[in-house]
């Protein structure tokens, strides 16, 4: 049977699927982000490294004692565990490393609309929506957090409360009116 064909038991356990979130910055654009976001970011890779990992590290080395590892389910799904937790730490420190933390509250222009501004619109059919302009790693469009790179944010970004954009959404070319630019802090 061909190698081609045969299966890999490697294939699909992650050891080297490089890393998979991958942060949608422009080519050398800054990683922007709130200190709030990069206070989440930062809690985040401590509960890793200090709390989940030791606790996934120490029910391997358990279940390795306990004999056979082929069968064994806590040693595989513990080693498979502590690859997507030690990738989420890289990604984590790689995020940190690379962001810079831009403070809303310290913008001088403040009837301007600039990164970690909180912007209220009004569409053509009447309707107010509210966002914050925030970095890649904290966008959250549920929680009206659109990233400073998403098409909305690059429309407002430079505009003055009453000015009118124009952006293409993915159901076609909407145009907003700018009601109110505030700066405040997120969370």
């Amino acid at each position: 049977m061909s190698k081609a064909f045969a299966p890999n038991d490697t294939a699909g356990d992650g050891a080297d699927d490089g890393e998979l979130e991958v942060t949608p910055l422009p080519p050398g654009g800054k990683n922007y982000i709130t200190p709030a976001g990069h206070a989440r970011l930062l809690a985040e890779l401590n509960h890793l490294v200090r709390v989940e990992r030791p606790q996934v590290v120490n029910v391997v080395s358990w279940a390795a004692g306990n004999g056979d590892r082929s069968e064994n389910g806590d040693y595989i799904y513990g080693k498979k565990r502590l690859r997507e937790i030690d990738r989420r730490i890289r990604f984590l420190t790689k995020c940190l490393d690379n962001s810079e933390v831009v403070d809303p509250l310290r913008q001088d222009q403040t009837n301007r609309v600039f990164f970690g501004a909180t912007v209220t619109v009004l569409d053509d059919q009447g309707l107010e929506a509210t966002y914050s302009i925030v970095g890649v790693d904290e966008a959250d469009p549920g929680a009206g957090r659109i990233s400073w790179v998403s098409p909305l944010a690059r429309a407002l970004l430079r505009a003055e409360e009453g000015d009118q954009v124009r952006f293409h959404s993915p159901g076609g070319w909407r145009v907003l009116d700018i009601v109110a630019v505030e700066y405040k802090t997120l969370d």
